[in-house]
Formats: structure tokens, sequence, C-alpha cells
């Protein structure tokens, strides 16, 4: 556990509670718990645009899944993503998740890189086995170049990787409909970097330090509250963009239309008149309102498995590894927060 323990400091850049602020240079910006919640749910307030481009393309990816959708197309993408999440159970995805991490450590030898090694790769071969991908750990590897370009503004070199990935992932994906493989394909994007930050952070703040005390198995129960509580305080996903349709007034502000507003996950989970004494780590917190999810019809549908997912890469995490180095650097990113390498120790 870290050595704050058992509160979890905000990372850097955390911007404190406070109504919506603007700057020029920025747009809006939106802490408050009550006032990302109403953003998040108010038709008023929507995902950015996004340009096409050839089919099979990363530009043509993105404007075919439900993440970047319009609201008229939305809800039919959307769909497509909740069919293919009913038909996995969380709980065979938690078994098999642990039964990969196992076998990776089982040839660590004594250490091994958790971001490398086990948060990205193992997810994401899970997932994409059970979506019905030909290759999974080659859909693995595709997905992330995929994620590493995928929201827009990147640097033109990645987005031409990601094309080939793109198409990569296409050709492994079941027979469908093209726009159906797509959303396919954008379910492990989304899982990508969101799920490896979540087991990263998990990682750095909750194992004991080599030679510290064991850290002992946590049930099924309590290692899902503790996975909510990391997301709570140091989640992967910082901040979502929005912009408004319309003249709306918010936390007392008033946001003229066409604005571009940036909901900030990371201050609003720690909003004192939400959460009492916002800094303690507490699982299992009643009604805590966590807000890494989003909420609304655009809310994250796969919630569950992405915890699912975590847990077992954790389960197994904590029975056998300790953590060697207590600093941590990230992956560059504007709303992202991805540990760029932990070294742990295994046994």
């Amino acid at each position: 556990m870290t050595d704050s323990w058992p509160d979890i400091a905000p990372a850097p850049g955390t911007p404190d509670c406070g109504p919506p602020s603007f700057e020029p240079e920025r747009g809006w910006w939106v802490t408050r718990h009550v006032d990302v919640r109403a953003a998040l749910t108010d038709p008023a307030f929507r995902v950015p645009a996004v340009e096409s481009g050839p089919p099979g393309t990363l530009a043509w990816l993105r404007a075919s899944v439900s993440r970047f959708s319009p609201p008229q197309q939305h809800a039919e993408r959307r769909a497509v993503v909740v069919s293919a999440l009913t038909e996995l159970d969380p709980d065979e995805l938690r078994h098999e998740a642990a039964r990969l991490t196992v076998a990776v450590l089982d040839r660590a030898g004594d250490r091994l890189d958790v971001t490398r090694d086990v948060a990205r790769p193992v997810p994401l071969r899970v997932l994409a086995g059970r979506l019905g991908l030909a290759d999974p750990a080659a859909a693995g590897t595709a997905v992330a170049v995929v994620a590493a370009a995928y929201h827009p503004g990147v640097d033109p070199a990645l987005a031409r990787r990601a094309d080939q990935a793109v198409a990569t992932l296409l050709a492994l994906a079941p027979p469908a409909p093209p726009e159906v493989r797509a959303n396919l394909v954008g379910l492990l994007v989304q899982a990508c970097d969101a799920t490896a930050g979540l087991i990263g952070a998990a990682a750095h703040h909750l194992l004991p330090p080599l030679g510290g005390l064991p850290g002992g198995v946590p049930g099924p129960a309590e290692t899902g509250a503790m996975l909510a509580e990391v997301l709570r305080l140091d989640p992967p996903v910082r901040a979502t963009r929005r912009v408004t349709t319309a003249g709306v007034r918010l936390g007392g502000r008033d946001l003229p239309a066409g604005s571009p507003v940036l909901l900030r996950f990371d201050a609003a989970n720690r909003d004192p008149q939400v959460f009492c004494e916002p800094a303690a780590f507490r699982p299992g917190r009643p009604g805590a309102g966590l807000l890494t999810f989003g909420a609304g019809e655009r809310g994250c549908p796969g919630d569950r498995h992405a915890l699912a997912l975590a847990a077992g890469v954790f389960d197994v995490l904590r029975a056998r590894c300790r953590r060697l180095r207590a600093d941590l650097r990230h992956e560059p990113h504007p709303t992202l927060r991805v540990p760029t390498n932990l070294e742990v120790s295994v046994r």
C-alpha cells in the first residue's frame, strides 16, 4: 500500500470542486459531482462530432462506433454492444482472466511489469476470445495500437499504424455487417486503456511493498468494492468531452451554444458534498455515486464486465505479487491515466 494510506492523494492536475469555470483556451471545466451528472444526462451536452474516412480505417471506425455517434445513430449502435455483452458472463470472464494471469506469473520468473505483461494483454485476450475474434492474442496486440490513436488529434504516424490495426481486427472479427464488426472492435478499444489503468492503479495503491506484511486474498465481494474505490480515487478515465447544442444553465453558470465542455470525473469523484472524507480509501461506501463509468444513455454498458476482468487479474496479483517501487509514471494523455510500467516481484 502507498505511504499515505488510507488516503489516496489526487493525481497531479486534478482540479478542486467548484462551479463550472471557463477559460478561452480550454473551454468550460465541470468539476462538481452534481454538475457532472447533470451534464451527462442532459441532451443539450453532446459528444463532439468526429469525421469519417474510407471504410476500414481508424477515422471510419471512430465514426461507426456508438462512443462517438450522434443521437440519431447512437441507440442502434449501442444495442450492438449491449447484445454482445449480454452473452458474456462476468463470473466466467473473471475466472478466465485469473487463469491467464496465473499462467503469465508462472512463466515470469521473480518479477514482471504489470502494465506490459498482464494489465493490457490479459483482459483484451479474454474479451476478444469471448467476442469470437479468430486470434485473441493477435487481436489484443492490434487493439492496443488502435487505442493509442483512438481519440481525435493524434500524431499522423500513429493514425497510419492504427489504420493497419483496424484492418487486422476487422479481418479477425466474426462475420457480420461492417458496422456490427466496427462496434465489436470499438468495445475492445474502449476496454483497453481503461481496464489496464484500473489494474495498474489497484496494483500501485493496494499491493504491499516487497518485505511488507502479506495482503491476503480478498473474497469476491471485497475485491469488487476495492476496485470501485480505486476507480473513484484514481480513475483511469479522468474526464470526458461534450459540446453544448444550445444555450444551457449548469451549476449557476450560463454556457452558450457550441461551448466545449470537459467533465472532470477525477474531481467529481472527490466532491466533499457527496463523499465523506473524500481522500480516504473506504471500499463499500454506501450510495457512493461513482461517475467514472459515466451516467445516462451514454453510460458504459460494460461496467460489470470491466470490473470482472480487472478483479480476475488483481486477485492473482494480490496473492502472489509485491510492489517494488513507490513512484509511478503514467502515459501522457489529456484524459486517460495509465501507468507506463509497474514492476512487481512474483512468488
